[in-house]
């Protein structure tokens, strides 16, 4: 099981990252990255540090376990591991289906003074951040397949890093680029899943 997951892992981390950033600049010239020079210190920067940890101990999971680390008992059974192969499995479609819906407009990061579309189509009719979603929907069945402290240790700082992006940096940059246009749309869409997260609408909100 810890092959598989490894092997998932990677697949996952090739075409979510390698494959998009490469794809983009065939497509626009531009990678995508953005935050480059980040001020340390700064949410963004903290907001990047939990991201790459997070991917870093994401693959330490599994090679922790192939080197002999044990699972929580509790969860190392047949029942737990299948769910966790079929969750990795969707978190890894879904998220390039939801890069997908993103087109030109994808980005790692976030620049303050850069304005893109604003994406409401595709995946994002269900959830205003569905990469995310994705995200720690890979990292939790990556971890329910290995079971062990280094996994789960993993999915905890995925879905910290991504509730700092999200809430930190991303929506306060949407909110102030977008104004009424973002604020409208995250008053019926989700953060994360259908209906859940929703913003109420300020009355100072700009155009």
């Amino acid at each position: 099981m810890a092959v598989t997951a490894l092997v998932i892992y990677l697949v996952w981390a090739v075409l979510a990252f390698g494959l998009r950033t490469f794809l983009q600049w065939r497509r626009t010239g531009d990678t995508g990255f953005r935050g480059g020079g980040l001020g340390k210190g700064t949410v963004q920067w903290w907001a990047r540090v939990l991201f790459t940890g997070a991917l870093l101990i994401g693959a330490a999971g599994p090679i922790a376990a192939l080197a002999g680390l044990p699972a929580f008992t509790v969860l190392d059974n047949t029942a737990v591991h299948a769910a966790g192969t079929a969750l990795a499995l969707a978190g890894v479609a879904g998220t390039l289906a939801a890069q997908t819906s993103m087109g030109n407009s994808w980005r790692i990061g976030v620049e303050e003074d850069e304005r893109t579309e604003l994406v409401t189509g595709g995946a994002f009719t269900l959830a205003r951040n569905p990469i995310f979603t994705t995200m720690i929907v890979t990292a939790a069945g990556l971890a329910a397949m290995v079971p062990n402290a280094i996994a789960l240790f993993g999915l905890v700082v995925t879905v910290a890093a991504v509730q700092m992006q999200v809430r930190a940096v991303e929506e306060p940059y949407l909110l102030h680029t977008h104004g009424d246009a973002y604020a409208a749309y995250a008053a019926e869409v989700g953060r994360f899943l259908p209906g859940v997260g929703r913003l109420t609408p300020s009355r100072n909100t700009r155009r």
